[in-house]
């Protein structure tokens, strides 16, 4: 017997699923595209553990009929496109037939719709891509579907699925998005009997207020520009708003959600020489441009999206964001005052011109072996001889230098004291015994910093320093939801924060080392960590945290210090476990020793 063989429908459809429903947010993501399709303006998320227990979405689109209804769960069935050549055409979110079969080829699945044409609705209720019960009902105009148990037939996948609140801010993200490309769509959100988001229909820029906080109002600068080949609008932030971590950044083509890197280093260009380095805007950048000039069809999520017109399109986007930037913001201006000014002669070639007379050595030669005679040469020498006898007589010796631990490296107090310099308001330069070290101050203070908060945090020792008026501020709903999973980590560093309810939250208190800091972009930057790079063990995310506290509270590059400060960070920075290097592996230090000096000579 043969040991090729054909797979069983069910199998067939549970492998096919993996592709286009891997949480359950990507339920939510496709029965919200679904309702969008079906021409809503009102859409209801209701979910229940976070979509592993239940996810229902209500629309008040058009609705399907019986018959309709029966056929949306079948393979590669849709009402999207007719052939090939409306691929290249398409004007809505869906258009392959996968999700809804995807869908009940794992979970549960029950919808109830009604046409506006007809008095009574269908229920049809689908298990493992059987349809197990089909009746007549009384429901209003538009569809409900209610997932139940997603994964409840494939345990494997189940098993991967993570905490309940990361899969609920996967979920916030796709509402998010959704909410963000069609502002002419309500949006309401439930989760666990709590309205998590209300939405009503609004203008964009009332949307994104909505969404993120009243704070990106002042933020934001409108971006406005039409072409024969793309119609830009949008906003970007200004240059006192943008953010080392957890910049808001979308892109949306045609009302549809997109990544796409290229266009994003052209946002990245309009700003280049006006941010510091690692600085980022946030931006919400729609992009409209016929359908025949993009294709979408090349990733199942189809946030991938490939434009005919790319590189016009990048110098276009580059081009407008630069003009908003530009024109918007007040640039600052130099005022000559000219009253004190002494005047400054006119030059008139009739002048003759008065040569300064120069006394000079005909036979000084800087090369020469020998001395001048002369008592202003032998007086140069013997203070060339004063300062730089000592480096002239020593000798260059082979000897291999190898990494030697920062304790051993540098001289000890005890026995010499330091001598740092600073260069550049940047640099500590200190005498040692493998040669000259060059440290990083600002590395050096975060290495510090964050081995002195994870201490604190191991140790239970993290003292909160009450402030006298506490900040409020407004958390966006998906960082509210990261940070209630995260309220414990924060107290263990020392924060003494109130959830206020609805987002909005106190900082009453914040650990020692972070007075005076800006606390709402500090919070937010510590989640916005969290959210690139999620975890669910309490040590990893402690340290994410920490190196985010360290990062802001660090001494800044161009900060001058004195001695005494560069000296308390050096035996700061000789106390810790890795001196080496910072949190996130870049170079704190490096020695240079004598040799390699040398042969610069």
């Amino acid at each position: 017997m043969g040991e090729v063989r054909i797979l069983s429908q069910n199998v067939a459809s549970q492998i096919a699923a993996g592709e286009v429903v891997n949480r359950p947010a990507s339920v939510v993501k496709e029965l919200m595209e679904n309702a969008v399709d079906a021409g809503a303006d009102s859409i209801k998320v209701i979910l229940t553990d976070a979509g592993r227990t239940s996810i229902q979405v209500i629309d008040n689109g058009c609705g399907m009929s019986a018959s309709d209804a029966r056929l949306a769960f079948e393979r590669h069935a849709t009402s999207k496109i007719r052939n090939t050549d409306d691929l290249y055409s398409l004007t809505t979110f869906g258009f392959r037939g996968e999700a809804l079969p995807s869908i009940a080829a794992v979970a549960e699945v029950e919808l109830r719709t009604r046409t506006s044409d007809s008095d009574i609705g269908t229920s049809i209720t689908i298990k493992a891509s059987e349809i197990v019960h089909e009746e007549t009902c009384v429901c209003p105009v538009g569809s409900s579907f209610t997932v139940r148990n997603i994964f409840y037939n494939v345990p494997a996948r189940r098993k991967f699925l993570k905490s309940n609140q990361t899969e609920y801010g996967h979920i916030l993200t796709e509402a998010e998005r959704l909410a963000l490309a069609h502002p002419e769509v309500a949006v309401e959100l439930i989760h666990q009997g709590e309205h998590v988001l209300s939405l009503p229909v609004s203008a964009i820029k009332q949307r994104i207020i909505n969404l993120f906080g009243r704070r990106m109002n002042e933020a934001m600068l409108p971006v406005e520009v039409e072409t024969s080949v793309v119609k830009v609008s949008g906003y970007c932030s200004n240059l006192e708003n943008v953010k080392g971590r957890g910049a808001k950044q979308f892109f949306f083509v045609n009302g549809r959600f997109m990544r796409h890197p290229y266009f994003h280093k052209a946002v990245l260009s309009a700003y280049e020489g006006l941010v510091p380095d690692g600085e980022q805007p946030s931006y919400f950048i729609f992009l409209n441009v016929p359908p025949d000039t993009i294709d979408v069809n090349i990733h199942p999520t189809k946030t991938e999206i490939k434009f005919q017109d790319e590189q016009v399109i990048w110098k276009i986007l580059m081009a407008a964001v630069k003009e908003t930037v530009g024109r918007f913001e007040d640039m600052p201006t130099i005022d000559f005052n000219t009253a004190d000014m002494p005047d400054i002669p006119i030059f008139d070639s009739s002048r003759p011109v008065i040569q300064p007379k120069v006394s000079y050595n005909p036979d000084f030669n800087p090369f020469s072996g020998h001395r001048s005679e002369s008592a202003h040469a032998k007086t140069n020498s013997d203070n060339w001889d004063k300062l730089y006898g000592e480096v002239i007589e020593r000798k260059v010796n082979d000897r291999t230098v190898s990494f030697t631990p920062m304790s051993e490296t540098l001289i000890k107090a005890e026995e010499e004291p330091l001598k740092p310099y600073q260069f550049a308001d940047r640099f500590i330069l200190v005498p040692s015994e493998q040669g000259l070290m060059i440290i990083d101050q600002h590395r050096a203070h975060l290495r510090v910093l964050y081995e002195r908060f994870m201490s604190d945090a191991d140790s239970s020792k993290a003292a909160s320093q009450g402030l006298l008026f506490p900040e409020i501020f407004q958390l966006s709903v998906t960082d509210a939801a990261v940070f209630a999973d995260l309220k414990p980590r924060f107290a263990d560093l020392g924060f003494d924060i109130s959830d206020m309810g609805r987002g909005a939250i106190a900082v009453q208190g914040v650990p020692s080392g972070l007075e005076g800091q800006d606390y709402e972009r500090l919070v937010t930057d510590m989640i916005a960590d969290l959210r690139i790079n999620p975890t669910q063990e309490e040590e990893r995310q402690l340290e994410g945290m920490a190196l985010a506290m360290a990062r802001k509270a660090a001494i800044p590059i161009g900060r001058h210090l004195s001695e005494n400060e560069m000296q308390e960070l050096v035996r700061a920075l000789q106390a810790c476990s890795i001196p080496s290097r910072t949190p996130d592996g870049r170079t704190v230090y490096v020695i240079k020793s004598e040799q390699e000096i040398t042969k610069w000579f």
